[in-house]
């Protein structure tokens, strides 16, 4: 992040101020959802609710895409996790990351040159790098923990959707998934259209593709606009930031990740540990009504400050 934008961030602290109006419509999941939970409900029943998505989970406290790192973020009140899907060299959708298992489990090599019953005998490892007692999940193994409890957004696998479709099928959860990717309106079309009545699909648009205003215009002007929108931007020149106020009113919800500076011009999670408002506050101050992050407890403390 430039040196200039970091100050100004720092010293926005003394002065985001939002009016009892502005703060009036910040609302969040009190951790009680009604049964069953769907896309559809969630993101439609209280659009002035602001979502909390948690990245690969609860990982600080437990191993990334780990079974209990989406318990935790169930009990938390968490309204989406985010998860990622990797096929075993069997096809088995399991929650991973990476490619290969060198990081985050004590085994070596690619995922897809291990067979699920193989993956099985490994561990998954905390952030610190040591072994813990948690294996690696299958998705389905995920959806039953997430089942009526919670949404899920499953990345990394939109290549193999027809895969995991007849696992949603089987476990009653089509309505608790999130879909997402970075293609046009006119290749989600090709590519997902049998789904698309029953799964619900979010595109992701990066504000400095050229096509950017184009691609957005597409989606929105379709006869069935997506439920969410995510937006990836590394400034704030972008003028499709100042339509996020429209683009929420008109009734699709505006994602932003406030993980790392390269995905949100700075207005990141490590800073908002010390500067919470500032941060947190843009998002709110710009009709962001869906926040993935890495630091869901302190989000969600943020927001239930700002009810």
């Amino acid at each position: 992040m430039k040196l200039e934008l970091k100050i100004m961030i720092m010293i926005a602290v003394s002065v985001t101020h939002f009016s009892c109006q502005e703060n009036a419509r910040v609302k969040v999941n009190d951790g009680k959802h009604k049964t069953p939970v769907s896309v559809h409900s969630v993101l439609t029943e209280d659009p002035d609710q602001v979502l909390v998505i948690a990245h690969r989970g609860d990982w600080r406290h437990a191993p990334e895409n780990s079974l209990q790192a989406l318990q935790n973020c169930i009990t938390m009140g968490v309204d989406m996790v985010e998860i990622d899907v990797r096929l075993t060299k069997d096809s088995i959708p399991i929650l991973m990351h990476d490619s290969t298992l060198n990081r985050t489990t004590t085994g070596k090599g690619n995922v897809s040159d291990w067979t699920l019953q193989e993956l099985k005998t490994l561990y998954l490892k905390n952030g610190a790098n040591h072994a813990t007692h948690h294996r690696i999940p299958t998705l389905e193994e995920a959806l039953h923990v997430a089942k009526d409890q919670i949404l899920l957004n499953l990345d990394k696998c939109y290549a193999y959707f027809d895969v995991i479709y007849p696992i949603l099928k089987k476990t009653n959860t089509t309505d608790q998934v999130l879909m997402k990717g970075t293609v046009s309106l006119k290749e989600v079309l090709s590519d997902f259209g049998p789904y698309l009545n029953e799964v619900n699909f979010m595109p992701v648009i990066h504000l400095k593709e050229e096509n950017a205003p184009q691609k957005l215009a597409a989606y929105l002007n379709d006869a069935s606009p997506p439920p969410a929108i995510e937006f990836v931007f590394s400034d704030l020149e972008s003028p499709i930031i100042q339509q996020f106020k429209a683009i929420h009113n008109a009734g699709t919800r505006v994602w932003v990740n406030s993980l790392w500076e390269s995905l949100n011009a700075g207005y990141e999670d490590d800073i908002a540990v010390q500067y919470t408002d500032s941060i947190y506050g843009w998002y709110l101050k710009n009709h962001v009504s869906m926040i993935q992050t890495d630091r869901p407890r302190l989000l969600l403390e943020y927001i239930h400050s700002k009810q």
